[in-house]
């Protein structure tokens, strides 16, 4: 079942080139950092170019029942009347966070330090989800939690009255996970100094210190320490959202797999702990290039040209680059089918406990249409068949996540036979003008009548 109603069936048939330009939606990780950011400032906070995918607008609902003033100002403007820094009043109901585990971790964070309980929920895939990654930390600050067992949402967070800074090594490579501590330490006296063995998307440093907050980021032997002062007043800012490499990466991945393809898409954000995928790409051989390179708001953006790439070659891409492109294994794993050779992917464990087993969902996908993928704890590798050998033809289950749903409805655009999602509901959780972006370009997805 889809996370926010009955199913919707889809299937993604072959298709003659795609071309013309993907306007994509603004960045997800972002989107949620300005509302939450905006919420803990004092003054009204400007945002142009939000998301406005279920999760984000979630997250949007969530800081109203905090006490903000948030409001869709339409086109994607948004305003938010920030209560600032220990602020938060205590909601009067569940907060429903949908399928985002970016949200309910960043708000946990943010809120964990105000003397404040909450109850949160999710729908059912991210109530399957473990957060006791993140409260594990927070309870370190002197807060509570208490869920189903395995750490598992529903659950209640009940503020520490009295926080205190704390030093926390994250133990895997989370950027969820530093961006709750570092959020938690905003209401902490004292430095709270976080300690990353491996650098994670740095959107939460880069934004912390945009709105006013003392924070500093050093490269040392044990990793990237990064420390925040607590109990600043936050100043409100104007955000330009840049638009997601996430997002982007369904229609540039759909243009390097079918013949005649030629897709830019424009205003891309390329911040370093992002762009793995793009630069794994071109190492497999893919004609894909950064046009207009510029600085938006702090972050490197660009727009980017894909072409159709008949010589794909299979590669093991670096484990030190899973951080910067975690999310986009799964679309990535689709390219390689139609590589030459093996694509490994290892150090990659965190896909295990995503939206769903994002491993384990890819590879009965991609067995189901004629690709053979090795797999285990933290790694899986995909033969390529090359272009055009890719079968096709079989059912594939989303698990009630975005990304699987919008990696096979790619897949099926270049298969020998149509390719079946049985549920591409969770799409509109991230991308909720998917279908008539794609099909604006030439690609022929087609919902299937039940």
């Amino acid at each position: 079942m889809s996370s926010h109603g009955a199913p919707i069936p889809m299937t993604s048939h072959a298709c003659g080139p795609l071309t013309g330009e993907a306007q994509v939606p603004g960045d997800k990780s972002i989107s949620h950092r300005s509302l939450i950011l905006g919420a803990l400032s004092v003054g009204e906070t400007r945002i142009s170019g939000l998301l406005e995918g279920q999760d984000v607008l979630d997250t949007a609902q969530a800081m109203r029942a905090f006490g903000a003033e948030v409001t869709d100002h339409g086109g994607g403007d948004w305003s938010v009347h920030g209560v600032g820094v220990g602020g938060f009043a205590e909601p009067e109901n569940v907060i429903d966070c949908g399928n985002s585990g970016t949200g309910v971790r960043l708000i946990m964070g943010a809120m964990a330090t105000s003397p404040i309980a909450a109850t949160f929920t999710g729908d059912a895939s991210l109530n399957g989800r473990p957060m006791a990654r993140v409260t594990d930390p927070l309870t370190l600050f002197g807060t509570q939690a208490f869920g189903r067992a395995g750490g598992r949402l529903p659950m209640t967070v009940i503020g520490a009255v009295h926080p205190v800074p704390v030093e926390y090594t994250v133990p895997v490579p989370s950027a969820q996970v530093k961006s709750a501590v570092l959020l938690a330490g905003l209401n902490a006296p004292g430095k709270t100094i976080v300690i990353e063995a491996e650098a994670t998307r740095d959107h939460t440093e880069r934004m912390l210190a945009g709105f006013g907050a003392e924070i500093t980021v050093e490269e040392t032997e044990a990793g990237r320490v990064i420390t925040l002062t607590g109990q600043p007043e936050l100043t409100p800012q104007r955000i330009d959202v840049p638009r997601d490499p996430s997002s982007a990466a369904f229609p540039v991945c759909a243009a390097l797999i079918v013949p005649g393809s030629d897709v830019r898409v424009p205003g891309i954000g390329l911040n370093p702990t992002r762009a793995g995928l793009f630069t794994t790409l071109r190492e497999m051989g893919a004609d894909l290039t950064y046009e207009n390179e510029r600085f938006e708001g702090g972050e490197p953006v660009a727009d980017l040209r894909a072409r159709f790439s008949p010589d794909l070659k299979g590669i093991e891409v670096p484990p030190e680059r899973a951080a910067s492109m975690i999310d986009e294994y799964p679309v990535l794993s689709v390219v390689a089918s139609f590589a030459r050779g093996q694509t490994g992917m290892r150090g990659v464990k965190e896909l295990r406990v995503k939206e769903s087993d994002r491993i384990d969902a890819m590879a009965k996908g991609l067995r189901a249409n004629g690709v053979s993928v090795d797999e285990g704890p933290d790694w899986w590798t995909v033969t390529g068949l090359g272009h055009g050998n890719v079968p096709g033809g079989g059912l594939c289950a989303s698990a009630l996540d975005h990304r699987i749903a919008m990696s096979f409805l790619v897949l099926g655009m270049a298969t020998q036979k149509p390719v079946r999602v049985d549920d591409a509901g969770p799409i509109a959780t991230s991308f909720p003008i998917f279908e008539p972006l794609m099909a604006g370009l030439g690609a022929q997805i087609k919902r299937i009548n039940r």
